[in-house]
């Protein structure tokens, strides 16, 4: 049906009513789960009975029957009924069948939303989601969309930020929004007074996750430690970050290697020193210069073909990055 990209769709739910399908789907989670709120609070605009209108459904525990039931009731003192499905990835082929036949002819009073992290092409319920829902993707937000992010946030937040402190804060923290969200509360409630988020304010009390995890999977990579590295791996897919997520972090670290290693080789040392953060400036050297010119051009070939995998649906996202992780470390 229609793909909405996630700007355009706020735009929408501000202008007009929902329509009767929405399919969410991304590893943002935060920003899906406030689109889900978003459309749901538009649907039921000036509704009485909200309680009796808005019914949330996880097919991990409830049945597709259930589901379809609830969106085929007529809405209670209200113009339109909610009704929101999860986990509906791994169903039956008779429990796919009963949403495959609602979708084709969805009622007129209801607004469905379907949200996941992922969807599984080949099914024949994900195509049909496709073919009849409105379909936004709420992908991982790259390092310049989470600074755009940040600077909308901090405006309700009645905080502002400069530019360096905004780039170590998307460093440190990451782009999951939901991880940038935490900090920015915290930021913005430690400049209560004077209003503006410095540098040495984010570099004092913003967690090193994101770039301690970054440094030492990257590490533990190009030193061919595979072992560690698979124990890296694990213990950040343990902590329920998302295989994309990680993916990420994978390429990201390869292409700045790949683009140090240039600067350093046309003598650009101040540059490159520039890409890191000080507490991880020698560390960085240090890999760069073990790395060769080589090993990184076919580690990124190698997270490319990767990364097509996982989008083709050739076996699962974590084997995909296992058996990366494995190649990367082997070189």
């Amino acid at each position: 049906m229609k793909t909405l990209p996630r700007l355009e769709l706020e735009r929408r739910i501000k202008e007009s009513p929902p329509e009767p399908l929405h399919l969410l789907v991304g590893c943002e989670t935060y920003l899906r789960d406030a689109a889900v709120r978003k459309l749901t609070d538009a649907a039921l605009a000036g509704t009485l009975l909200r309680e009796f209108n808005e019914t949330s459904f996880s097919l991990f525990a409830d049945s597709s029957s259930e589901a379809v039931a609830a969106a085929e009731q007529l809405p209670m003192m209200s113009d339109r009924r909610v009704v929101k499905i999860r986990h509906f990835s791994k169903l039956r082929e008779v429990d796919e069948e009963v949403l495959i036949r609602y979708v084709n002819n969805p009622a007129p009073s209801t607004v469905v939303i379907f949200s996941a992290d992922d969807l599984h092409k080949g099914k024949r319920l994900s195509k049909a989601l496709l073919d009849t829902c409105v379909v936004t993707e709420f992908p991982a937000l790259r390092d310049g969309e989470a600074k755009d992010w940040v600077k909308t946030r901090l405006k309700s937040l009645k905080a502002g930020i400069d530019e360096p402190a905004l780039n170590l804060l998307v460093t440190l923290a990451g782009t999951d929004v939901q991880t940038l969200n935490s900090e920015l509360e915290k930021l913005a409630a430690a400049a209560i007074g004077q209003g503006h988020i410095t540098r040495d304010l984010v570099d004092a009390l913003v967690g090193r996750s994101r770039e301690l995890s970054n440094f030492d999977l990257g590490d533990q990579l190009v030193a061919g430690d595979r072992r560690r590295a698979l124990e890296t791996l694990y213990r950040l897919l343990e902590n329920d970050v998302p295989e994309v997520l990680l993916l990420g972090l994978i390429a990201s670290n390869y292409h700045r290697l790949a683009m140090a290693k240039e600067l350093l080789n046309r003598g650009a040392r101040a540059e490159v020193e520039r890409m890191v953060p000080s507490f991880k400036r020698n560390q960085f050297l240090a890999m760069v210069q073990k790395s060769s010119r080589e090993k990184l051009a076919a580690g990124i070939k190698k997270i490319a073909a990767a990364d097509l995998a996982i989008k083709t649906s050739q076996a699962t996202p974590r084997l995909q990055l296992e058996l990366l992780v494995c190649e990367l470390a082997g070189n």
